[in-house]
């Protein structure tokens, strides 16, 4: 969804390029707890039918709310790539389609590896504020021990989300490692 919405920031239809950035500054620019609370609360108010799950609510609130800080990093990768590599592929009789697949967006690839995996691993993070729908997550499950006199399962919350960050993070690193083929 990061990419599409990437494409609709970088537009030359005027409409289109300024209706993808109010969108993408206002989901910025709110917080995603506030947007999660919409997501669930307002389809009921204005139609009357609520979005099915509080699961499902979070989940499309996330996933729009990270679209649009993906396609930013999206929308920066594909500008850092210069105009001499669309140039080269034309030279060379590729289209246009065939440049953008397989000479700019593996050079994407490379170079939003670190910042997309930064935006990953605060989302994972911020599954936690799924629980203002009341959807049962780590964190909420351990203060509620924690309210009956069970200190260690927020201490346990603390070594889960440790240990799976940590395990993103070396994946990730891995991942750019195979990646350094693009060096100049």
């Amino acid at each position: 969804m990061g990419l599409v919405i990437s494409f609709g920031s970088m537009s030359k239809f005027t409409p289109l390029r300024m209706f993808t950035k109010v969108i993408v500054w206002i989901v910025r620019g709110t917080p995603l707890m506030l947007q999660v609370l919409i997501i669930f609360y307002v389809p009921g108010l204005l139609f009357g039918t609520p979005i099915s799950t509080r699961f499902n609510a979070a989940i499309i609130a996330f996933s729009i709310n990270y679209a649009c800080y993906f396609s930013e990093v999206f929308r920066g990768g594909i500008e850092s790539i210069s105009r001499s590599q669309h140039e080269a592929g034309l030279v060379l009789g590729m289209t246009r389609t065939q440049i953008f697949f397989k000479v700019v967006l593996l050079q994407v690839i490379k170079r939003i590896t670190a910042p997309m995996s930064n935006e990953i691993i605060t989302l994972v993070k911020d599954t936690a504020l799924a629980r203002v729908v009341m959807v049962v997550e780590i964190i909420r499950e351990a203060e509620f021990m924690a309210a009956r006199g069970y200190i260690w399962p927020l201490f346990y919350t603390g070594v889960f989300y440790l240990a799976f960050v940590g395990i993103m993070t070396l994946m990730f690193g891995y991942l750019e490692k195979r990646l350094s083929y693009f060096r100049a």
